[in-house]
């Protein structure tokens, strides 16, 4: 396949787009998925120029790039022959949902991103197999690494996700400056339901930055040794978790990449993540909404 000549990107996040049906107890939509929508939807309405997506996805699916498109987000696709497909049920609880794969997509090789150039890479990892050690392993040569620790922790078995442990944990951990979790993900990863100890086991595997979301009690951000927690703002109405911990990403990565601290990039993740859990679909606030709920 052709090489992706792109200009040097702030930062590249790198996932399937994906077709989702969410069920919640009030309703039951048909719509696209993935971290690499979510992430891409977020930056855009922060409207940051300086972002490249890379996605995969059958041609069947390609209204949802065009969509990414037309708010301004530059997106590269790499051609697969299906479009990973999730069942998402959510109950009264949008901490906790079940899943099943219904299809899937092809995964990122080293090859097929050959010519990708960020400062920061975002791995949203939806399957454990779409990002292997290797490629991992190449892009901490040309830039930080931030993964998402979700797809590492699912496998498929007859359409159901389980929990599994990452079988390159260790290995693939020393080439990861930031690492993303939330409670559930943490206790597979390390054994451990204390937020505080989960961090420091994850990061004592040469990670630079652990973020653990743990849903509506708020954010553990453990960096260069200190603890950072970022309580969650009160959302008005829940009305959608899907895609919740992609922007909360976006945002502190959006953040960090404008030299800002932890805690401040941690708070307008936070705030970030309020406004999506009141609507369905990505993320469609404004800064000033942002700001907003960052003052109380």
């Amino acid at each position: 396949m052709e090489k992706i000549t792109q200009p040097k990107a702030a930062i590249c996040c790198i996932g399937h787009i994906t077709l989702d049906k969410v069920v919640t107890p009030r309703h039951t939509a048909y719509m696209p998925g993935g971290t690499a929508f979510y992430f891409g939807h977020a930056m855009a309405a922060l409207e940051a120029r300086d972002f490249l997506l890379v996605s995969s996805l059958a041609e069947s699916e390609m209204e949802s790039v065009e969509g990414l498109r037309n708010v301004g987000v530059n997106v590269e696709v790499i051609p697969s022959a299906h479009t990973v497909y999730f069942e998402n049920i959510y109950g009264e609880d949008s901490n906790h949902r079940t899943q099943r794969v219904l299809a899937k997509a092809d995964p990122f090789t080293v090859g097929k991103l050959r010519g990708v150039e960020a400062s920061t890479f975002h791995l949203g990892t939806l399957l454990a197999d779409d990002f292997s050690l290797d490629v991992i392993r190449d892009l901490s040569l040309r830039g930080k690494v931030s993964v998402d620790a979700q797809g590492y922790l699912r496998s498929v078995l007859d359409e159901s996700v389980v929990a599994v442990d990452w079988d390159d944990k260790k290995e693939a951990l020393k080439y990861v400056d930031i690492l993303k979790a939330n409670e559930h993900e943490m206790e597979v990863l390390t054994g451990s339901s204390d937020p505080g100890e989960a961090a420091h086991r994850l990061a004592a595997y040469g990670v630079g930055e652990v973020i653990l979301t743990l849903g509506s009690e708020g954010s553990l951000i453990l960096s260069e040794g200190k603890e950072h927690y970022i309580p969650a703002y009160k959302p008005q109405d829940v009305v959608d978790a899907t895609g919740c911990g992609d922007t909360y990403m976006a945002g502190y990565l959006y953040k960090r990449s404008q030299g800002c601290g932890v805690e401040e990039s941690g708070k307008f993740a936070a705030a970030m993540c309020t406004l999506k859990l009141e609507h369905s679909g990505p993320f469609s606030g404004t800064l000033s909404d942002i700001e907003r709920i960052c003052k109380g």
